[in-house]
């Protein structure tokens, strides 16, 4: 079997899965999974829009909608994480990772799975000092938390640091130790000039990510986010392993692999630190938390015996988009739409923030609370935090100010 990997998809499902489709057949062979790291954009419906962090005049609902609603499925087992172009709203929704449709999974914030048995994780979002050691907010979103609820967290990267079995693919952005090794060929970022100053001086990426590549080591490391592509091999100095290192925004045919279940140490590892999930913009404590780990994985392990390691099936928790002009063909279908639009509404009114059946049973299989919405403290913005217009990331790629070039550049890589 072999795999495919995508950078930034920005809703554009169709033309992803064309492409793989084209690919098969020019090639003769049949690709098995597709991973897409970051910019995913799982929009359901014109509500998700108010979570997702895009100029309005760049806001589309692309396809994803239609393999939400089963209107359409994905023809390739498909993985994901998000990036800083996200319906949040519907991310949050699915933090410990689930079915975001049929075949669609994401990854989570930070999570890890097998396919077959290759260890798959994922960290999602974009790196932000300011915002490193707090918590998040919960829907519904205001002008400054919609930028934040996408930074990586300390806690995210507190429990990824305690893996200790090889990781055979992370995806994420870029690590900044990455970035020195790679800014000694001749070869990279040809299209990025402006960035060589950050690669030659290791401030381009996250430093969390460069931490975590030298903690996990994993064979293989796909990321994406600055829009360009380039390949590197990273030589880790304890037991000899390199990491394969590949950055892109087009679809490559890649390697062995088989189905989506749950991995025992990270289901371990999210069961001991739960009791500190940071849910308030206080800066949290996660780094002194100690894990005596055997105990709880032998407790993760008995519990996987008796139910599987396979995650529960999709559960749609919003009404999906139906395109308007479909509805004025006859009075009828006039009125139907009108219906729709107040169920949606009355949904919307009466469950802000639905609670996913597929973490619902998530938790209960390791016996914790549902605390994705029971931030007291999470509607109001402290006064010492950056305002929206203060906010600046750590590299180039700064949410508000690239927005514009973010989009025109997806622009340009789709009609070249």
């Amino acid at each position: 079997m072999k795999i495919a990997v995508e950078g930034c998809m920005h809703g554009d499902l169709d033309k992803v899965y064309d492409t793989i489709k084209y690919i098969e057949n020019t090639r003769n062979i049949k690709i098995d999974l597709l991973l897409c790291y970051g910019d995913f954009q799982a929009v359901r419906n014109g509500k998700d829009m108010d979570s997702l962090n895009v100029a309005p005049k760049y806001r589309e609902m692309k396809s994803f909608w239609k393999y939400c609603s089963g209107q359409e499925v994905a023809p390739v087992p498909t993985i994901f994480i998000g990036g800083n172009n996200e319906a949040s709203n519907y991310l949050w929704e699915l933090y410990y990772g689930g079915w975001a449709a049929p075949n669609i999974y994401l990854l989570g914030y930070a999570v890890v799975v097998k396919f077959g048995n290759i260890r798959i994780d994922g960290l999602s979002g974009i790196y932000n000092v300011r915002n490193y050691c707090l918590g998040w907010r919960v829907p519904p979103y205001n002008d400054n938390t919609i930028r934040s609820v996408y930074h990586v967290r300390e806690y995210d990267v507190h429990k990824l640091m305690h893996l200790e079995k090889l990781i055979d693919i992370f995806f994420h952005t870029i690590g900044r130790s990455a970035s020195l090794i790679m800014g000694t060929g001749n070869n990279l970022f040809a299209a990025k000039k402006h960035f060589k100053g950050e690669i030659q001086q290791g401030t381009l990426g996250s430093k969390p990510a460069a931490q975590l590549l030298k903690k996990l080591r994993p064979s293989y490391w796909f990321s994406a986010y600055l829009h360009c592509k380039f390949t590197a091999l990273v030589e880790h100095e304890e037991g000899g392993r390199v990491t394969k290192f590949l950055a892109l925004d087009k679809c490559l045919p890649g390697r062995k692999f088989l189905q989506v279940q749950y991995d025992e140490e990270w289901l371990a590892i999210t069961r001991k630190l739960n009791c500190v999930f940071p849910l308030t913009f206080r800066r949290g404590d996660v780094g002194r938390t100690k894990l005596d780990m055997q105990d709880c994985r032998q407790w993760v392990k008995s519990r996987m015996e008796d139910r599987g390691a396979k995650p529960c099936e999709f559960s749609q928790t919003a009404p999906p988009h139906k395109p308007f002009d479909s509805y004025f063909f006859c009075g009828y279908e006039t009125l139907s739409f009108i219906f729709y639009l107040l169920l949606a509404q009355l949904i919307v009114v009466s469950e802000c923030f639905p609670r996913n059946p597929q973490i619902v049973s998530f938790l209960e299989l390791l016996d914790l609370p549902y605390v994705l919405d029971n931030a007291s403290d999470s509607r109001d913005t402290p006064p010492s935090l950056p305002q929206k217009d203060d906010y600046s990331e750590d590299i180039p790629n700064e949410d508000e100010d690239d927005l514009e070039d973010d989009a025109e550049r997806n622009n340009e890589n789709w009609s070249s």
